[in-house]
């Protein structure tokens, strides 16, 4: 066996050395005037100036409720009284519940077990918030103060106060608080429309309880839909469970969010975070404060996404719009003239390119307001005005008819047997036209078309009764998809069928 001495050994790892130490070398200045002139120097930011400016403005929230008690000082379960508790200690324990002398009224609780003082006070939940003003007004999200009995907001600087709740919007999220101080630190408020993809952003909040906590990251992405009425904000931020309600920052300092969701299987983060834009929450808070409720524009209609097969087969140049799929009976866009089966282009101006963006716009419009809307029906745009009307509690489902008239055979290429109805149907449905379908197999079952659905249109063509709809069948082409307007319950969907070649 061959041995090498420490000399050997350093001859022979020389070269090797000497490769190492050429590699990290600094750029020869040959080689470095070959860069072009524009590549920019890129450094990582720094964050240290973003704490000590908005970090006195960041608040921790916690709320906590009440559980109802007895005199004998016997906690009692959620929804049980005293004598549903004597009663289960009578049966599973042998006792009654322990009775005590009635105190002094003075010294009695309140017999108003809703009392705001009755029961014990126990913490809910933690979560963030940041001040908007110098005299007490409190930015968060509506989840974090939701069924609280009382809520109480704590300064980075140790000092707490009781809040009181000026108004709270379910739909996207925000509440608004007040505590009573003043010359508060604030927060700068930023213009969230213009961020970009890919720009750094910070979060100041209390994940888990821990105070003033900052985690950063980019923007990955914006106009996340996510929700009806707000187009979030997708960061890859570390957001936790006690961040909800903080903001989410630029670089200087301005408040573009409000982290609001997190994307988990685990109940953790995973890389994914929402957040609320300031200029969404800014105007729902400017209605919580003048009014402590928002207002929003409705103009009952169902709607569904146009696919690409939808957009095909009924001439549209793209996929883009919202489909209507029903229509409330009597309601705004019933007295404008809109139908089911109807492509909302455009609403008041501007283009709806997605589903989504219909709610958005029409909940952002005043009651009221009269405005403009182009559809798309049987091949043409019509444009037509609608008084938009304020948001209401939904209405429940209505049970429809659904008894058929003796069936007509219209075996065909699409797969469909269809039946006509009888105008008392025709009423109860709310329809002036459609037949029943009584049998679905072949191209209709396969794409999920099935008995009792009703059948409004083929392509442009309204479906009056069986006979002319076995003979608009006929005259399809089995090369081309055929969409298809069904009414199934109180929603109508357009289906892109394929006939079979016969």
């Amino acid at each position: 066996m061959r041995h090498f001495s420490t000399r050997h050994l350093f001859h022979l790892l020389s070269p090797l050395w000497i490769g190492v130490a050429a590699a990290f070398a600094p750029f020869p200045s040959a080689l470095a005037d070959t860069l072009p002139a524009s590549t920019p120097v890129v450094s990582l930011p720094d964050f240290t100036g973003l704490i000590d400016k908005v970090g006195p403005a960041v608040v921790n929230i916690r709320t906590t409720g009440r559980i109802p008690f007895n005199h004998s000082g016997i906690e009692l379960p959620p929804g049980m009284d005293n004598s549903e508790m004597s009663d289960f200690l009578q049966r599973f324990f042998g006792f009654p519940l322990p009775q005590q002398r009635p105190a002094p009224r003075s010294e009695q609780a309140p017999e108003d077990e809703d009392a705001p003082n009755a029961g014990i006070e126990r913490n809910n939940g933690v979560g963030s918030g940041f001040v908007i003003s110098a005299d007490g007004y409190v930015m968060t999200n509506t989840h974090v103060v939701y069924d609280a009995d009382s809520i109480y907001v704590s300064l980075p600087d140790k000092r707490e106060f009781k809040a009181q709740l000026i108004g709270a919007d379910k739909r996207t999220d925000i509440a608004l608080l007040k505590i009573e101080a003043k010359n508060l630190p604030v927060v700068t408020l930023g213009d969230s429309s213009k961020l970009r993809v890919g720009e750094w952003v910070v979060a100041i909040g209390s994940p888990f309880g821990f105070e003033s906590t900052l985690t950063a990251g980019i923007v990955s992405a914006k106009g996340r839909n996510t929700g009806d009425y707000l187009p979030f904000i997708q960061t890859d931020v570390a957001v936790n469970p006690g961040n909800s309600g903080g903001p989410l920052l630029n670089l200087r300092g301005e408040v573009v969010g409000i982290n609001s969701q997190i994307y988990s299987r685990t109940g953790g983060f995973m890389g994914i975070s929402f957040a609320i834009p300031i200029d969404e929450a800014t105007r729902v808070v400017e209605q919580l404060k003048a009014t402590g409720k928002v207002a929003r524009g409705r103009i009952a209609v169902a709607i569904g996404q146009v696919t690409k097969e939808v957009a095909n087969s009924l001439g549209l140049p793209r996929a883009q719009g919202a489909f209507v799929s029903s229509v409330e009976d009597n309601g705004p866009a019933d007295k404008a003239g809109v139908q089911a089966g109807d492509i909302i282009l455009n609403f008041n101006g501007k283009t709806i390119e997605e589903a989504s963006d219909l709610p958005r716009l029409v909940g952002a419009t005043k009651p009221g307001a009269r405005v403009t809307m182009t559809v798309w029906r049987k091949g043409k745009k019509h444009n037509l005005v609608v008084s938009v009307a304020e948001m209401q509690p939904d209405r429940p489902a209505r049970a429809l008819l659904s008894q058929a008239n003796p069936r007509v055979n219209t075996e065909n290429s699409i797969g469909l047997t269809v039946s006509n109805l009888a105008e008392p149907q025709l009423k109860a449905l709310k329809l002036r036209y459609g037949v029943r379908v009584e049998v679905a197999h072949g191209p209709a079952a396969q794409v999920g078309i099935r008995r009792g659905d009703i059948v409004l249109r083929i392509g442009d063509t309204d479906i009056q009764s069986a006979q002319q709809f076995d003979t608009v069948v006929r005259t399809l082409d089995p090369k081309k998809m055929v969409a298809i307007l069904v009414r199934r319950g109180e929603n109508t969907q357009f289906v892109p069928v394929r006939p079979r070649v016969k």
